[in-house]
């Protein structure tokens, strides 16, 4: 192994790992030598992911996990640490959308289903993984927060009220943490292109690319420069960086 890479010895726990920024998260980490544990509530899709990284020299396994289940969370945890070791690092990124519905529009089982995902998930998934990072002396959470943890309009009720909740739970995390050697951060993004935002982007097009065209990037951001920013915050080059909401949003928020 190359020693000079990034993440070399690290186990990285990546939920939502089968397609969009998950799957970019996850062949970026193999990529810097890190082992890889791909998990997917679907697990076909994982498996496609883990497959891709071995086919480039990596090293990956494939979980089924559904992030708001603490059974599925943790036989996941159980069956990829017990295939590399100890759980180093974690990127908490798998998450829905709410189709932006107000407040009236949204049903009490849709209010669960997305806050239980995106928030509830981070809460399971991080439970899982501490001891076993502060057993091995350190680790890093890195969590997949959003521009409407910051702002409205980016999502509907359910979602920004979820981003928002990210964001406090990652500064909990530090604050808690930290000290027993387990860094907490949370990534921004805006407009991703991904196969979650695909349908919902061109079903509402026109208002899509207004909204585009008027940010000071003038386009979406690609999975690959999500994952980039990931990287940055799970080494050591973040090692002083704690609770941090970092915006990746091409400009969007200084409109």
């Amino acid at each position: 192994m190359n020693d000079t890479k990034k993440l070399s010895g690290k186990v990285a726990l990546i939920t939502g790992a089968g397609s969009g920024m998950g799957q970019a998260m996850a062949r970026e980490f193999a990529a810097e030598g890190a082992a890889v544990i791909a998990a997917d509530i679907v697990e076909a899709r994982a498996a496609e992911t883990a497959k891709g990284i071995a086919d480039d020299g990596g090293r990956a396994v494939a979980v089924e996990i559904d992030v708001a289940d603490s059974g599925s969370v943790e036989a996941a945890v159980a069956k990829g640490s017990g295939e590399f070791g100890p759980i180093t690092l974690l990127c908490s990124n798998a998450g829905v959308l709410d189709d932006y519905k107000t407040v009236l529009e949204t049903d009490e089982s849709e209010w669960d289903r997305v806050v239980d995902i995106n928030l509830k998930g981070m809460y399971l998934t991080s439970r899982a993984v501490l001891e076993q990072m502060i057993e091995a002396g350190g680790g890093a959470i890195v969590n997949t927060a959003s521009i409407s943890g910051f702002v409205a309009g980016g999502g509907g009720a359910a979602y920004t009220s979820s981003k928002h909740g990210v964001i406090g739970f990652t500064r909990q995390l530090a604050f808690d943490y930290g000290p027993k050697g387990v860094r907490a951060n949370c990534i921004c993004p805006g407009a991703v292109e991904t196969g979650m935002t695909k349908d919902l982007f061109a079903a509402n097009e026109a208002e899509v690319m207004e909204s585009v065209n008027s940010v000071p990037a003038g386009r979406y951001a690609q999975p690959w420069e999500i994952a980039k920013l990931a990287l940055f915050l799970a080494g050591e080059d973040a090692g002083f960086i704690h609770g941090a909401a970092y915006v990746i949003d091409g400009g969007w928020t200084i409109r």
